[in-house]
C-alpha cells in the first residue's frame, strides 16, 4: 500500500443506530474507491466490515472494523463502530482513536435511541463530526424531516450542505449547495448536470443558510458575505471545511449507500472537509506523573493499542494507532506499562480480516502488529527515550453480571483461559471468581454481550457454557446473645475424647474488621491454656457455613468463660468440635438474621422517565437518596440489594427505550426482610437436601 503523509490522512468513526446503514456504506466507501470489486450485503453476510461469524449469523456489527479507502491521493481509514449498545466499548476505542466521526441517520426512521447516545459519545470526545442520511431510497423517506429532527434534538448548527432530487423511489439524484450543481443517475452510473428549475429556488434559500452557518467560523468571509459580495465556490468549501473542524457547523450530506448514489461526494467531503491529524493533540504523563502534550510533529515514537483480538492464522492481533513518530516492522518499541522492550514484527494495515503487509506506520496512521508478547488493550509503545504514557481509553464499566459453567465436566480448565483470552480483546468483558459463592462470574454490558461471548468461547475453545442467575452471597449474623455449653465426649474403651465449653455469643462490634472477636475470659484454669487456641480455630472452621441457612457468618463476638477438661481423654481436636458444637447452638438462640448486599447505584436517564425509573426502584426495595441534573439528564442516587439488580440492564433499557444508563458498587450489607429470608433460608435447605 502506498505511503501517506499525516496531511493526508483521515481517521473518520462511522456512527449511528443499528441498522442506519454504517456498514453498507463503508462497503460503499470501499467499492466506489475501487478498493474492492464487488459490492456485498449485510443480509448475505458478504460485507468486507463484517467479518467475525456472530457478525455474519446475526447480521449485525459486534467489532469495530478497519478499512483504509484510497480516494483522491488521500487514505481514509473507516472505523465501523458497532450501532447496538452491548458493544460500546469498541465505540468507545474508535473515538479515542479517530479525528473525526460521521453519524449515519436512515432517512425513513430519523434520528433513533441509538443516534443520541453515539451524538453523546461525540460531545465527551470533542470530536469534529458530519451527519449522512443514508437509505434515501428507502420507502417513507423523508430528507426534511430527519433534518428538522435532527436540529431538534442537536441544536441549529446542523445544515444541509446537499439536498436530494425526489425521495424514496423517486430518488434520482443530488444537489450539491456547494459548487451549486447536480449529480444525477444515469443508468449504472452518475452525471454532473445543471439543478433541475423546480429545485432551483429551494437550493438558493439552502445555500444561503449553509453560508450563513459557515462563515461563523471565518472572519474575513462573515464580513464579506454581510457586505453581500458574491462568495466564489472555492471560499464557500474553504468556510465549511473551517465549519466542520471546529465544530462551529455539524454538515448535512445526503445518499443511498445500497445503490452507491452520493458516496463520491461523500468521499470528496472526508478528503477536504474533514480534519488530518496534523492538528491532534494528545495527553499523556511521563515518568513523573506529569501531564504532557503529544503532537504529530513530535520525532519520538508514541502509540497508543486501542484494540487486542485473537486471529485464527496470526494468533494475537494487536491495533494500534500512531500518535507521533514512526513504528517500524522488525524493529523493538517500548511498552511503558510493562517497562519492557517488545519486538516488533511485521506490521499490517488491516482491511476488515485481511492484513495487508506494510513496512511502516507513521504519525497519525493506524495498524496492525501481530504476537507481541506481553501488551494488552491501553498500552503505550514508544521509544526508550521518551517513555510517555498515553492517556488511557475510559471503557464503561459492565452493567450485567452471569454465573457461567461448563456443560460438560473436564471443561474448567479450557473455560478459564479461553475466559480469559476473551476478556483481554474486550475491556468491557470481565470475569471473576466469587471467593464467596465459588462460581465463575462474567459481566458485561448487556445480555446480547454475554450470549456473544459464550458463542465465541464455544467456537474459539471448544467449550459450550451454560449462563445463570448469580448466587447472591448474603451473609449470617445475630441481634441477641445466648449462653451455651458444648460438650464433647467419647470415652467408651481406650483413649477417649473429652472437651468441655462455656461460650456466650453477642453481636459484634461494627468497627471490628474480624469477622469473629474471640474473647478468652477463662479463669482459674477450667480449660487449660494449651486448648483455647483450639476453641478458637473450631469457631472460625465453621464460619465459612452458618447455622441460619449456610452463608458465611460475620459480626459475631464469642467468650469462652467456662468448661472443663480431663487429664487424659482431652485434646485440640475434642475442644474443636465441642466449641463448634456449642456455636451452632448458640448462633441459633441469638436472634439469627440474614444479612444482603445493597449496592450504591447510579441511574442517568432523560427526565421523561424518571417516573417509571422511581418506581420501579420502589418495586425493587430501593432506597432513594437524591437526584440531580446532568447533562440535560436525570442523575438518581439510590441503595438497591443486589438481588435485585442481575438483570437490571435489560429492566432499564426496555423502561427507557434504551436512553438510561447506569453504574453500581458495593455500599454494605442490611437485614434482609422477614419474609424473604425465610423464602432464601427455604431455597438452601433444599439445595442441601
Amino acid at each position: 500500500m502506498k505511503k501517506y503523509g499525516t496531511d493526508f490522512l483521515r481517521n473518520v468513526a462511522l456512527l449511528g443506530h443499528g441498522g442506519a446503514g454504517k456498514t453498507s456504506l463503508a462497503e460503499a466507501m470501499l467499492f466506489v474507491a475501487k478498493g474492492i470489486n464487488r459490492l456485498g450485503r449485510v443480509d448475505d453476510g458478504t460485507t468486507v466490515m463484517d467479518f467475525d461469524p456472530e457478525e455474519t449469523r446475526r447480521q449485525i456489527s459486534i467489532n469495530t472494523s478497519l478499512a483504509p479507502v484510497e480516494w483522491k491521493e488521500h487514505k481514509i481509514n473507516v472505523l465501523d463502530t458497532p450501532g447496538y449498545f452491548d458493544f460500546v466499548g469498541d465505540v468507545v476505542a474508535a473515538l479515542t482513536v479517530a479525528d473525526s466521526a460521521l453519524m449515519v441517520v436512515c432517512a425513513s426512521s430519523g434520528v433513533e435511541v441509538g443516534t443520541e447516545k453515539g451524538w453523546g459519545y461525540l460531545e465527551e470526545a470533542g470530536l469534529p463530526r458530519t451527519v449522512f442520511v443514508n437509505k434515501m431510497e428507502r420507502e417513507n423517506a423523508n430528507f426534511q424531516k430527519v433534518v428538522d429532527e435532527l436540529r431538534d434534538h442537536f441544536g441549529p448548527k446542523l445544515v444541509p450542505i446537499q439536498l436530494p432530487i425526489g425521495e424514496a423511489e423517486t430518488f434520482s439524484g443530488i444537489v450539491d449547495l456547494v459548487k451549486m450543481k447536480a449529480y444525477l443517475k444515469d443508468g449504472s452510473s452518475f452525471k454532473e448536470a445543471p439543478i433541475p428549475g423546480d429545485m432551483e429556488a429551494v437550493a438558493e434559500v439552502a445555500r444561503e443558510e449553509m453560508i450563513e452557518a459557515a462563515s461563523v467560523a471565518d472572519d474575513e468571509l462573515m464580513m464579506k458575505y454581510l457586505e453581500g459580495e458574491q462568495l466564489t465556490d472555492k471560499e464557500v468549501e474553504h468556510a465549511v471545511k473551517l465549519g466542520t473542524q471546529s465544530g462551529e457547523m455539524v454538515p448535512i450530506l445526503v445518499g443511498s449507500a445500497q445503490s452507491t448514489f452520493g458516496i463520491a461526494q461523500l468521499l470528496d467531503h472526508m478528503v477536504h472537509g474533514m480534519p488530518s491529524p496534523a492538528n491532534r493533540t494528545m495527553v499523556g504523563t511521563d515518568s513523573s506523573g506529569q501531564e504532557v502534550k503529544i503532537q504529530t510533529e513530535d520525532k519520538e515514537l508514541s502509540a497508543l493499542v486501542y484494540k487486542t483480538m485473537a486471529d485464527p492464522y496470526v494468533g494475537k492481533l494487536t491495533l494500534f494507532r500512531v500518535f507521533s513518530g514512526t513504528i517500524r516492522s522488525d524493529s523493538t518499541a517500548f511498552n511503558v506499562r510493562t517497562g519492557k522492550d517488545e519486538r516488533v514484527g511485521q506490521l499490517f494495515v488491516t482491511k476488515g480480516k485481511d492484513q495487508i503487509a506494510v513496512s511502516e506506520i507513521g504519525p497519525g496512521d493506524l495498524g496492525a502488529v501481530a504476537k507481541l508478547a506481553d501488551t494488552t488493550t491501553n498500552d503505550t509503545l514508544s521509544s526508550k527515550d521518551k517513555k510517555i504514557a498515553i492517556k488511557p481509553i475510559a471503557f464503561p464499566k459492565p452493567t450485567m453480571t452471569m454465573a457461567i459453567q461448563p456443560k460438560a465436566k473436564g471443561d474448567e480448565d479450557k473455560i478459564g483461559s479461553g475466559l480469559t483470552r476473551l476478556s483481554e480483546e474486550d475491556p468491557t468483558f470481565t470475569v471473576e471468581k466469587s471467593f464467596q459463592t465459588g462460581q465463575n462470574l462474567v459481566s458485561g454490558m448487556g445480555d446480547l454481550h454475554l450470549e456473544v461471548m459464550s458463542s465465541r468461547l464455544h467456537k474459539k475453545f471448544g467449550v459450550e457454557v451454560e449462563l445463570d442467575t448469580p448466587i447472591v452471597p448474603y451473609r449470617e449474623t445475630i441481634r441477641g446473645r445466648a449462653k451455651v455449653e458444648g460438650k464433647h465426649r467419647k470415652q467408651s474403651g481406650g483413649r477417649g475424647q473429652f472437651g468441655h465449653v462455656w461460650l456466650e455469643l453477642s453481636p459484634g462490634d461494627p468497627e471490628h474488621e474480624d469477622r469473629l472477636e474471640f474473647v478468652d475470659d477463662i479463669f482459674g484454669g477450667a480449660v487449660p491454656r494449651q486448648y483455647i487456641p483450639a476453641v478458637e480455630k473450631g469457631l472460625r472452621e465453621i464460619l465459612d457455613e452458618g447455622p441460619l441457612a449456610g452463608y458465611p457468618v460475620e459480626n459475631v463476638r464469642v467468650s469462652l468463660y467456662d468448661g472443663s477438661y480431663h487429664a487424659v481423654d482431652s485434646s485440640e481436636m475434642a475442644f474443636k468440635i465441642a466449641a463448634g458444637m456449642a456455636f451452632r447452638k448458640g448462633f441459633l438462640e441469638s436472634n439469627p438474621v440474614l444479612l444482603e448486599p445493597i449496592m450504591n447505584v447510579e441511574i442517568t436517564v432523560p427526565e421523561a422517565f424518571m417516573g417509571d425509573v422511581m418506581g420501579d426502584m420502589n418495586k425493587k426495595r430501593g432506597r432513594i437518596l437524591g437526584m440531580e441534573p446532568h447533562a440535560g439528564m436525570q442523575v438518581i442516587r439510590v441503595q438497591v440489594p443486589m438481588a435485585e439488580m442481575f438483570k437490571y440492564a435489560i429492566d432499564l433499557r426496555s423502561m427507557t427505550q434504551g436512553r438510561g444508563s447506569f453504574t453500581s458498587e458495593f455500599s454494605h450489607y442490611e437485614e434482609v426482610p422477614a419474609q424473604i429470608a425465610e423464602q432464601v433460608i427455604a431455597e438452601s435447605k433444599k439445595t442441601e437436601d
